[in-house]
């Protein structure tokens, strides 16, 4: 697992080497990222994954967060379903496919 990250940018960055390609077999969904810091958006497709700077007009899900609470949900600072639960972090649109994403990019 890489190593712990200190800004959503260094997230995207290392986001190659934190996805799970055998977890994405058979998953076509575009997760939509939304930061005070900035907009993106990754297309997930059987294995393979795009990762774009900015907002897509469909996707299947988008997770809203500040970036300081973001990085401590990575690092595992912070627990997911804490976040969500105390509106730190909102996921809207398609809830199983932000479910799949725990596995196809896992946390520290």
């Amino acid at each position: 697992m890489p190593a712990n990250i200190s800004s959503v940018q260094e997230y995207f960055d290392t986001l190659d080497a934190r996805f799970v390609p055998d977890a994405s077999k058979g998953v076509d969904f575009i997760y939509q990222f939304e930061f005070d810091c900035g907009t993106w958006h990754v297309h997930v497709n059987d294995g393979a994954m795009e990762i774009t700077s900015g907002s897509h007009q469909d996707p299947a899900s988008t997770i809203q967060a500040k970036e300081a609470d973001w990085v401590k949900i990575i690092n595992g600072d912070m627990n997911g379903l804490r976040a969500v639960m105390t509106r730190k972090m909102k996921v809207n649109g398609n809830i199983s496919a932000a479910r799949k994403m725990q596995k196809i990019f896992p946390t520290n």
